[in-house]
């Protein structure tokens, strides 16, 4: 791995770039330096303690390697994702996802053991995991770099070489020349304050975007996620144990976790307060659920409320493609995009694959991070080993599609502007009746004004300095907010968790994909699935 500084910036050179330090990435970087190659690995924040896994607990698709069993599995959310999973493809990540749960525990993660005294392998505790994570990276010779987000991808006509970015921490610049790069910088929840979200701006969307990559999936994009109103923290599977209420006492009809999340959101835009209660978990089950969501359970403690006997405020939190299924589309099991170098993993990748358009905040998503950390990581190893040392000597340039290296005039106005931008893009994406209910009438309105910002922010260079990080990132979730209706205008059905309330049904025949790319003008096209998935 080759180190020099020239000026202020950070210039490295290596043969596979993750970009990512969540589990996604950390899986990729592991990987790669399996396979004998150099290794950087760059993260918006802490490696090993940033994003949606590292604060909480987190479930896991793993299941033995038993036929009715993985049928089962494989069935469990066909139907509900809209029959767009490939078996293929889920048979692939419950290989992975087996292995490398039994691999963290060879390697010292310690597994609850179940009441029949085997390993409780179905559930990871993020801050063990995480931390876990990283120490494998650092002891495999990956050189991180923290608080380091990247703000354009580097490249030339043959495809991506690297990324740049900048230090948040100490100011300074970074450049990575690399045969290969992993985007696994997560997905979108558009700062909605959900609890490890708030570095998961849509950057790698943007940035594989401007090198040319789709977009896939992105119409399931509309997750909401229950949590009270005073907590950020998300995990809405608890709530399969509440009923909910109205302020004094009467039950909401036919509201609830999974099919009734709809019936909440109604009452909320009526302005009606609703309530929840966790009166349906069974005394016995209630102290292990504290033990598996310590997190959950913190706020209800701190303002003194028992949340299995009290009722609490609740309110739905934007998790956009999070705990959605859209992302950058892949075009084989290496998980590489169509540019030459460039692969993405986890949420930044679309899941559409495994779970169709309909997932849950763990489960499939844990599994398909790891899992496609794993593929990718190997995918790009390879790339950049066929490349050999020219690799890292191309002649590249940045693919940014703002102008970078231009410091703003004024850093004040320009942090004002980007305030703005944000909370447009939020005023379009976070209200219930314009994101989770959709008509093309609504769609319409809010594209026609996500595409004015889209005009606007491009006008304004970004610069180099730590306040380019957040333009960048209102640009990556105006991008992604456009991707997402334009997307969702073109599926003229309701399926998965895409709600067309001026097309409620199912339509047989829109049985496909949408892959959308573009950046000024954004462009939709149909791609068939290739086989019926499962079958009872």
């Amino acid at each position: 791995m080759t180190t020099n500084e020239t000026g202020n910036t950070l210039q490295l050179e290596a043969d596979v770039l993750v970009l990512g330090g969540g589990p996604a990435g950390t899986w990729a970087a592991l990987a790669a330096a399996a396979k004998g190659s150099k290794v950087v690995l760059a993260d918006k924040g802490f490696c090993g303690s940033s994003g949606a896994t590292a604060p909480s607990g987190t479930g896991v698709w793993y299941v033995e390697p038993e036929a009715k069993q993985r049928q089962e599995a494989k069935l469990s959310r066909y139907a509900m994702g809209g029959k767009l999973a490939e078996n293929e493809w889920m048979d692939r990540v419950l290989d992975q996802t087996y292995e490398n749960m039994n691999r963290l525990g060879r390697l010292g993660y310690s597994f609850p053991v179940d009441q029949e005294g085997g390993l409780f392998r179905r559930g990871l505790q993020g801050p063990e995991y995480m931390r876990l994570m990283r120490k494998l990276v650092k002891r495999a010779g990956v050189k991180i770099l923290d608080h380091s987000p990247a703000l354009e991808l580097i490249g030339d006509a043959d495809g991506v070489g690297g990324a740049a970015g900048v230090s948040t921490q100490g100011g300074d610049p970074w450049r990575v020349k690399a045969g290969a790069v992993v985007i696994a910088t997560g997905g979108c929840a558009f700062l909605s304050k959900a609890l490890g979200c708030n570095v998961l701006t849509g950057d790698g969307y943007l940035m594989a975007a401007e090198a040319g990559a789709e977009m896939s999936g992105m119409e399931f994009s509309n997750a909401y996620a229950i949590s009270p109103t005073f907590s950020s923290v998300t995990k809405t599977a608890y709530y399969r144990y509440a009923s909910f209420y109205y302020e004094d006492g009467s039950v909401v009809e036919g509201a609830g976790s999974t099919k009734g999340r709809s019936v909440i959101a109604r009452k909320l835009l009526e302005n009606r307060q609703v309530y929840a209660r966790l009166d349906q978990a069974p005394a016995d089950l209630q102290p292990l659920l504290r033990v598996g969501q310590t997190n959950f359970f913190l706020p209800f403690d701190r303002m003194g409320i028992d949340p299995f006997k009290e009722m609490f405020p609740i309110t739905l939190r934007l998790e956009g493609t999070v705990r959605g299924t859209g992302g950058v589309h892949i075009i084989d099991d290496t998980c590489a995009t169509r540019v030459p170098g460039l692969y993405a993993a986890g949420d930044a990748a679309t899941r559409e694959l495994i779970c169709g358009g309909f997932t849950g905040g763990g489960s499939h998503n844990a599994a398909w991070a790891m899992s496609s950390g794993s593929f990718a990581g190997e995918g790009a190893a390879a790339y950049a080993q066929s490349l050999g040392p020219s690799g890292t000597r191309r002649d590249v340039q940045g693919f940014a599609s703002m102008a970078t290296g231009i410091a703003g005039a004024n850093e004040a106005k320009d942090s004002l502007a980007t305030e703005e931008y944000i909370r447009a893009v939020q005023a379009e994406v976070m209200p219930y009746d314009r994101n989770l209910f959709r008509t093309d009438q609504g769609l319409r309105d809010s594209l026609s004004r996500l595409d004015e910002l889209w005009q606007a922010i491009r006008q304004g260079p970004i610069g180099r300095e730590v306040t380019a990080v957040k333009r960048r990132e209102a640009q990556a979730m105006l991008a992604t907010a456009r991707w997402m209706y334009r997307s969702a205008q073109a599926r003229t059905e309701t399926r998965g968790m895409h709600k067309r309330i001026d097309y409620p049904d199912l339509d047989a025949s829109q049985r496909y994909r949408l892959i959308t790319s573009g950046l000024d003008e954004i462009s939709v096209r149909a791609q068939r699935v290739h086989e019926e998935a499962v079958s009872h």
